[in-house]
């Protein structure tokens, strides 16, 4: 009987954990919602007339600066562009970049517009995995030369992709000639040399250490980009997850924090290089 009570009591204890940290994760998600909403910088939607007569949606924000700026195109995870993704985008528009983010899977379900309007995560992750690679391709191309062009542009544009968008952004460097920059946040490479040998800029990885499952690609990626004479460097960072981009931005100690804010610093002393 003392047993059964240890262990109920114990349950109790790590349930009531559970929902604290719970409580804590979704009123972060809704300070991310509040701080979009309070943002001073100027955003607005962009809409782009796919060949199949659909529509993909864009998220631009621009950055207060007196001149033109350096633009950068951000992919988002298999989560879609969820309020997250928009908010990088908004924080990196303080830094003095102007970004702009689409959102992938707009409109490629039928009476789904945009990410936010999927009823729960899984149904945007299966979208995502739905989507065909060349019609992927296609949408970034569009939002990269509506930026490159836009006004508020100089006409330089860097990448920056997490998770499933990492790995896009690496594919999207096989594709794009004029990129400047490719960020490849916690994504894989492409593994095919004839693809990689069409990369026109730097490659600069972003890495959990306890993320084997896209590390365990780096070393063959490192020696095709050698051999190829393309530049490619990858950090990792101590004890970080998968998507320590995003759960750093959520959180305030432990080791995504610690490479989140480490990140974010080497991001930006590349785009000013």
């Amino acid at each position: 009987m003392q047993y059964t009570k240890t262990l109920s009591k114990t349950f109790f204890v790590a349930l009531s954990l559970c929902f604290a940290m719970s409580c804590k994760q979704q009123n972060k998600e809704n300070n991310q919602q509040e701080e979009l909403g309070e943002s001073p910088r100027h955003h607005e939607w962009v809409d782009f007339k796919r060949e199949d007569g659909t529509v993909m949606k864009a998220f631009v924000a621009y950055p207060e600066v007196s001149e033109a700026a350096d633009a950068v195109v951000v992919i988002h995870e298999n989560r879609g562009l969820n309020d997250w993704a928009r908010s990088f985008a908004d924080e990196l528009a303080q830094k003095g970049y102007l970004v702009i983010a689409p959102d992938l899977i707009s409109n490629t379900v039928e009476g789904v517009e945009k990410t936010t309007d999927f009823t729960n995560t899984d149904l945007a992750r299966q979208a995502i995995y739905d989507l065909d690679p060349d019609a992927v391709t296609a949408d970034l191309n569009a939002v990269f030369e509506y930026i490159k062009e836009d006004p508020a542009s100089t006409g330089t544009v860097s990448v920056a992709g997490f998770c499933w968008g990492g790995s896009n952004s690496f594919r999207f460097a096989t594709n794009q000639t004029e990129l400047k920059n490719t960020f490849v946040f916690y994504g894989t490479a492409p593994t095919n040399s004839e693809d990689l040998a069409r990369i026109n800029c730097p490659v600069y990885g972003f890495y959990g250490g306890n993320d084997n499952r896209v590390n365990s690609t780096l070393k063959t990626t490192q020696t095709q980009m050698d051999s190829l004479g393309h530049f490619f460097e990858p950090v990792i960072y101590e004890e970080a997850t998968h998507a320590f981009m995003r759960k750093g931005a959520q959180t305030e100690e432990g080791p995504d924090k610690v490479a989140h804010d480490k990140a974010w610093e080497r991001l930006l002393a590349l785009l000013k290089a």
